[in-house]
Parts: structure tokens; sequence; C-alpha cells
């Protein structure tokens, strides 16, 4: 079959091949021919190497799979040959995860274990579908789940035009949230309000710390500014925002997190954090339940899944590099 294929770490490491060999299913496998699979940053980290992470070589990356089942192992049941699938990645059975630990979707057929599986709602396309788990799974469970974002807080959204970020904003919007979604460019900027931002912070022009003070207030620890500042900051990125993140909260404040794109050993400052009894909730990954509701959520015209485009399978080192410089607004999907 054809493949992206991850052959060692490193800029070089990825290569198209059109002859690696086809997954076949053992028991309780299915084997999914791949209509769509969306790239996470994840893939990036994969493919330069995650310190802790040991990659088996070769590697077929590409986490979020959707498509059509081609053929089914022996004690598979509830299946059949035909069905729309997508994939959870997270083997919550025996562990694992599609597209590092085991083969994943950059590629024509992709094996998965039957309890991974996810049927595709009538109405809903395989780019969307692939589009939602990591990502838009990941933001959910981080925004409603542990984050409890509710009507009338200011959300502060940082890399907002990302896959998770467009998410963020979506759902902050669906919960009655005012949202300030923060982006690199005034292209982004407009799309962002497009989707329901209430404003926007160009962070190449203007620093989002001052430009949050400027608009709802410095936070004090008591007083009429104890509820100046954001209620909700949503950081994913880590490095030099984090503490930054910290000083616009008011008292009592969640930074929410499910990552750090940009560094994960920031420098930190604690004083803001007992000064303004501020809350920090981590977040990792998403639920079974959290993808099924994304599909239900697509499915009823409540939430749009933003795929900003496709590559075809030859294409997705091209399609990889562009998620890496974040020229990027949602989410790449490669179609094989």
């Amino acid at each position: 079959m054809k493949a992206m294929v991850l052959r060692e770490h490193g800029a070089g490491g990825l290569r198209y091949e059109t002859d690696f060999p086809d997954p076949a299913p053992g028991v309780g496998d299915v084997v999914v021919r791949v209509r769509a699979a969306a790239l996470n940053y994840h893939d990036v980290f994969t493919r330069r190497g995650m310190p802790g992470i040991k990659i088996s070589m070769p590697a077929i990356m590409g986490l979020d799979v959707a498509g059509e089942i081609a053929a089914a192992g022996p004690s598979v049941g509830g299946w059949r040959v035909g069905d729309r699938v997508l994939g959870d990645p997270i083997n919550r059975v025996e562990g694992g995860l599609t597209g590092e630990t085991v083969h994943g979707g950059l590629a024509e057929y992709c094996r998965l274990r039957a309890h991974q599986l996810v049927k595709i709602p009538d109405g809903v396309g395989f780019e969307e579908a692939a589009a939602l788990p990591c990502a838009y799974g990941t933001a959910r469970r981080m925004m409603f789940t542990n984050g409890r974002v509710t009507a009338g807080e200011k959300v502060l959204i940082l890399g907002a035009s990302g896959g998770v970020g467009v998410c963020c904003v979506q759902l902050a919007k669906l919960a009655g949230a005012t949202v300030i979604a923060a982006t690199g460019s005034a292209e982004k900027a407009a799309r962002l309000r497009a989707l329901g931002a209430d404003e926007t912070i160009n962070y190449t022009q203007e620093d989002f710390v001052q430009a949050i003070y400027e608009r709802y207030g410095k936070p004090a620890r008591r007083g009429p500014g104890s509820d100046r500042g954001a209620d909700v900051v949503v950081n994913y990125t880590g490095g030099d925002t984090w503490t930054r993140s910290l000083r616009v909260l008011r008292v009592g404040g969640r930074l929410l997190t499910c990552g750090a794109t940009a560094g994960y050993d920031p420098p930190e400052d604690i004083r803001f954090i007992w000064t303004f009894e501020l809350q920090i909730i981590g977040s990792n990954g998403w639920a079974r339940e959290d993808v099924k509701a994304l599909l239900d959520m697509v499915q009823s015209g409540r939430l749009k899944a933003v795929v900003d485009g496709t590559y075809p399978l030859e294409r997705a080192v091209e399609a990889l590099a562009r998620l890496e410089n974040r020229q990027v607004f949602g989410k790449l999907v490669i179609v094989p």
C-alpha cells in the first residue's frame, strides 16, 4: 500500500512509499480503508522525537483516522465491511496510541482494534470526522468537563487559530462566554471573529497582557478591582506566555492547559497563584464520550469542524511543515 513512513527522527526521516506491506486483521481487529486522516502537532513531535517516548521504526503517523471497514478479523461483532467509522486514537483496553506506538492513518489502510471504533453519523463527512478526536476532543474535555466554562465569563484563548484553539472559541461561544481570541495575523483574526470571537488580539502587534488590562482592567486583590481581567485563560502553548497568562486573571480565575507547544518548562512566578487564588487546571486528552458528543454536535449543525485544507498522501510532508510553521487555521487533513 501507499504510506507516509517515518524511518528515523528528524526533518528527513519521513518518506512517501508505495510498497509498504498491507495490514492484515488479527483477532478483534479491523482494517480501515482510510478516507481522511487529520494532522496534529503531536505528529510534529513524533517526527522530531520526544524525550522519554521510544517509537519503533518504521512508523506510520496519523492519530485521527476516518474511513470504511475493509476487513474484519475473528471475534469482531457489531461491525460490517463498509461501515463508516472513526478511530479513537487511544487504545483504552490494551494501551497504546494510534499513529505513535502502532501504525496510524497516513496510509491507504490502517489496522485498528474493534473497540476503538466509533460510528460516523449520517451527514458527517470523513474529513469532518477525522478533524475531531485529538483537537476537538481535547478542547471539549478542557473547556467543559474540567474547565467548567459558563455563560457570562470572559475567556481569553491563546493560540486561537490552531486546531484546539478554533474549537475552544466555538465551545466558549456555545457556553455563552465572551471570547477574546489571540492570534498572529489580521487574516486569522477576521476568521476568528467570523467564527464567533467577540474580540481578537493580534499578538504580533500588541502585548496580550496590556490589551486585557486596557479592555477589562488590571486585576486587583480586593475591592472593585477583584473582578477585573479575564475569568479564564486557555493556554496550551506554554513557553513565554505562561507567567503572562497568570497576570491577566481576576481573583479566583482559572488557567486551563492541555499541552505546551512552545515549551513545557517556562519561567514561573507562583506569587500570582497564591496572591490571586488562581486555579491551574490540567486536561489530558479526551474521553470516548467527548468524541461521540462532538459527532452529534457536527451532525446537528451546532458545531463546525474547521478544515483549513486537504492534501493527498504524497504531499503530507508539505502539510506537516505548514502545521509546524503555524500556517494553518483549524485542521489540515490528509486524503489518501
